[in-house]
């Protein structure tokens, strides 16, 4: 049946940078379907809205994605564009991700201020501050290099650069997903960029995920061109690994993950807030893949495909997906054993008490 919808409508954030993944998302889907119109959606975020507190403090439950999920419920955008990182492992009834797109670069990056434009962070002096807002980040760094400071920092991109270089500000250095700088073509603010052998990353950075109504077909079928089955992969194994954990912002909870020759390899740890405990572990599996992706199996429109992590299958194999979700499952069990749901109830505990 040819989908009679005159324009679609694509749900965003207001800000750059996420005007700038959703319209990559649509120029993508231009590609496959020349003929459709798209009309991009912006609104504001809990996430958005509230910078003077740190994320764990506002809650750690859906802050970037509230606000797009209750127009999509509501049938107001017919999908939403997200940052893979800032979506939950579980979706809300009846949401899913019906697309997830091949991944930038995950690792973490450090802008430098312009005093110190030639250092790194282990050059830095002494009590130099670094602005992140993220636990996993400050929890890394309290570890690894004990002599600088971590001091929160909240906005868009534009916003943390800007207090960056703010002269009589007091910022260093910050930490940014480096997929964000590039898309925003800033790659050249780029100091150092922090290899996931020592700095691991955020569940999802670096990929693009589409969210859609799970009864949407045409939808569905619109987005499913887009899966890279090497991201799909790799994030479902992530997404299995902090669902099982049962992590979100509250937590310093960060992964790394490779998938060569059919191999997948992920990485995961669990940091105390100040670095000081730590529980980390590696996991391998040889996953299925079909060499030749061909078409994908037909699918029946009255029964719901099975779901990783909220994943839809789309053109990606069902048993190189469960292979992948059970990888991650199995990488948090083995953390769980070494006590690391004790050290994410102490570190949210500490979040509370601190004023």
């Amino acid at each position: 049946m040819t989908d009679t919808r005159d324009v679609i409508r694509v749900g965003s954030r207001q800000s750059q940078l996420a005007l700038i993944q959703t319209n990559y998302v649509i120029k993508c889907l231009k590609e496959y379907n020349p003929q459709k119109e798209f009309e991009i959606v912006t609104m504001n975020t809990k996430g958005d809205k509230i910078l003077d507190k740190s994320l764990p403090k506002i809650g750690e439950k859906s802050l970037f994605t509230e606000e797009l999920e209750l127009a999509l419920e509501d049938g107001n955008v017919d999908f939403v564009v997200h940052s893979l990182k800032d979506l939950p492992t579980s979706l809300p009834k009846g949401m899913v991700l019906g697309a997830i797109l091949k991944r930038e670069d995950p690792c973490d990056a450090v802008v430098m201020s312009k005093k110190y434009k030639d250092k790194t962070l282990s050059t830095l002096p002494e009590g130099s501050v670094i602005g992140t807002s993220s636990l996993r980040r400050s929890a890394q760094l309290a570890r690894n290099m004990p002599h600088l400071k971590v001091q929160n920092i909240r906005g868009n991109l534009n916003t943390r650069l800007r207090k960056l270089d703010d002269e009589n500000g007091p910022f260093a250095a910050i930490i940014l997903a480096a997929a964000g700088l590039k898309r925003m073509n800033w790659e050249n603010r780029i100091s150092q960029l922090l290899e996931p052998e020592g700095t691991l990353y955020a569940v999802g950075q670096g990929a693009l995920g589409v969210e859609c109504r799970e009864a949407d077909w045409k939808i569905l079928s619109l987005l499913e061109p887009l899966y890279d089955v090497d991201t799909t992969l790799r994030c479902v194994c992530e997404r299995s690994f902090l669902k099982t954990l049962g992590g979100g912002c509250s937590a310093p909870v960060a992964v790394s993950s490779t998938l060569e020759d059919k191999n997948l390899t992920i990485t995961g740890a669990v940091w105390s807030l100040d670095g000081q405990k730590l529980v980390k572990d590696t996991f391998k599996s040889k996953l299925y893949i079909p060499d030749d992706d061909g078409e994908p199996p037909k699918k029946c429109p009255y029964r719901e495909p099975k779901l990783y992590c909220s994943v839809v299958p789309g053109k990606v194999s069902n048993m190189s997906l469960t292979g992948a979700e059970q990888l991650g499952k199995d990488l948090a069990k083995s953390l769980i054993e070494k006590n690391a749901l004790d050290i994410m109830e102490e570190a949210r505990n500490e979040i509370l008490t601190v004023k």
